[in-house]
């Protein structure tokens, strides 16, 4: 497959991310691999082509706001099938045991995986990923391909924000989502 890696980072007019061919990734068990339509340039990503971010292994694909088409599952997939629309966000493991983890807050793991920085991204031809950190997405996106990048960026911090302020009146909001896109319809994922 196609992918830009970081091979070494620097400033980004020394043209850090480099054109690779990698073989095509399988997914393990629980997992499941998109094939690519978009993704999205998070300044994350950027933090990692130029080092700020130090890479957690050479040649890693960055990009956290994947989205795509499943075409392939690992053994024991049960929430995605092969032709359901997906996107693939930066947190991609938590260990489920700390004391954030434990009660709710699994974006404050203290033994997270990163899409992107511990494990390839987006920038490819495939991506893999658990099924447990993927976000279902409209089937037909009602608009341009590029308005659900952010998705899964943008899309599990506010809604995690709409989950700290909720209240008896107004509950933490919960998938499916409802997407309202730029022409005002609306798309159920």
């Amino acid at each position: 497959m196609r992918a830009w890696a970081v091979e070494r980072p620097g400033p980004i007019d020394t043209a850090p991310l480099v054109r690779v061919e990698r073989p095509d990734p399988e997914p393990g068990p629980g997992e499941v691999r998109i094939k690519v339509n978009t993704c999205g340039v998070c300044r994350t990503d950027l933090h990692l082509a130029e080092g700020d971010l130090p890479p957690h292994q050479t040649g890693t694909i960055p990009g956290h706001q994947a989205v795509g088409v499943v075409d392939r599952v690992g053994k024991g997939t049960t929430r995605f099938s092969e032709g359901d629309r997906i996107g693939i966000a930066w947190l991609r493991h938590t260990d489920g045991v700390c004391r954030f983890c434990t009660r709710g807050d699994e974006n404050l793991c203290v033994d997270p995986r990163f899409t992107g920085w511990d494990t390839d991204g987006g920038y490819a031809d495939y991506a893999v990923v658990d099924e447990a950190y993927a976000y279902p997405l409209p089937p037909r996106p009602c608009c341009a391909r590029a308005s659900s990048a952010t998705a899964p960026c943008a899309g599990p911090t506010c809604r995690r924000a709409a989950g700290s302020a909720s209240t008896a009146s107004a509950p933490r909001p919960t998938w499916p989502l409802r997407w309202r896109c730029s022409r005002g319809q609306r798309c159920t994922s």
